[in-house]
């Protein structure tokens, strides 16, 4: 730096920041030696605040504004510095100009799928992302915990931070909403609002204000996509005869269009044959619901009787068990039974279904 560039820096006394970027969030005044007249001009403009430190500590703070520099108007600086009676001299200190705007449509994103719990499909891997915005709440919080004494900061800077943060924070709020799958499309908004008031706080702390927190995207691995889809598709073919016969008459249309076809008689008899082979299959489902309607209904089944035996109830007995009992005389004619939807016991020779039972039992061999 030659003489004229060092008294030209010395006695400059206008202080600003015209921002010329896009992300730009800390930017230092260069002076030489850091060196600042008195009554120098200091122009902050909308979205920006000044900051003046002294030996790395944080003194004064100017909001938007145009400024003439006195020790009225810097009283912490004044007082750091021992100008109980005034100054007028050049002094030294650091000045950064924080962007106080908002620094919108920043991205996050999980990189690898995030492991979850869902209450219809169980276990399931989630991809998510979308996009923040943000600002400087307090600057002097944010230069002490973040940009520190780095002259130019930007948002690249902390985006990686911040996009972290995002996720880990966003992840766990859409696992403790316990939304199905399937239903977070449709509540974004109440789970981003969710989010943000989980990660708001420690923004905070880094002197940021998170202002937007938007969700554009909650995904599945492909495969469980891909199972989704024919699931989907089921449900909206419904009628498969309708199906089928839509399917046959797009083939036949695409037959139709196909140069090497056998022309206007390949494609007349191609349609007859598949509209042929339509009817079929259609014919095919409605045999098969008219069979299952001319089926003959169940066969009944046996009845059962009760035995007494003994005097003590025995049984139920089926009808070979009862022809068996009358083989060996347990069973008589006038032995009392009973089968379901009688009044009362009775003896076996009065029911007629019993006759031909009593009926089989063999005369006594001849002595």
């Amino acid at each position: 730096m030659g003489l004229f560039d060092k008294l030209r820096n010395e006695f400059v006394d206008i202080i600003e920041w015209v921002d010329g970027t896009q992300d730009s969030i800390v930017w230092k005044f260069p002076r030489y030696q850091n060196e600042i007249k008195m009554n120098s001009k200091l122009t902050v403009r909308e979205s920006q605040v000044a900051v003046f430190m002294n030996e790395g500590k944080v003194a004064d703070i100017f909001p938007p504004g145009m400024y003439s520099l006195t020790t009225q108007n810097m009283p912490i600086l004044s007082t750091l510095k021992g100008w109980a009676y005034g100054f007028n001299s050049p002094f030294k200190a650091d000045v950064y100009f924080v962007s106080t705007r908002q620094f919108i449509n920043q991205k996050w994103g999980t990189m690898n799928p995030v492991m979850m719990r869902d209450a219809e499909f169980g276990p399931v891997r989630l991809r998510a992302f979308g996009s923040f915005a943000f600002r400087v709440k307090d600057a002097g919080v944010f230069l002490k915990e973040v940009s520190a004494t780095n002259p130019d900061f930007s948002a690249e800077n902390i985006s990686t931070q911040l996009r972290n943060l995002a996720v880990s924070r966003g992840m766990e709020a859409i696992a403790e909403a316990k939304i199905p799958v399937l239903d977070i499309a449709s509540q974004y908004e109440e789970v981003s609002t969710i989010i943000t008031g989980k990660i708001k706080s420690e923004f905070e702390e880094l002197g940021l204000e998170l202002t937007k927190f938007l969700i554009e995207n909650v995904s599945l691995p492909p495969e469980v996509e891909a199972a989704l889809d024919k699931r989907s598709s089921i449900g909206i073919v419904g009628n498969l005869n309708a199906y089928t016969q839509f399917q046959v008459a797009n083939s036949l249309e695409k037959s139709a269009e196909n140069p090497g076809g056998g022309g206007t008689v390949g494609a007349g008899v191609g349609a007859g044959i598949g509209l042929g082979i339509a009817g079929q299959l259609a014919g095919m489902f409605q045999n098969n619901q008219a069979t299952n309607s001319n089926m003959p209904p169940p066969l009944q089944t046996e009845t059962e009787f009760f035995v007494a035996i003994d005097g003590k109830q025995a049984g139920p007995f089926s009808q070979q068990q009862l022809t068996q009992l009358v083989s060996n005389n347990t069973l008589q004619p006038q032995t009392l039974v009973w089968k379901k939807g009688m009044n009362g016991w009775a003896a076996a020779n009065t029911l007629p279904e019993l006759a031909a039972i009593l009926n089989s039992a063999p005369p006594p061999l001849p002595m």
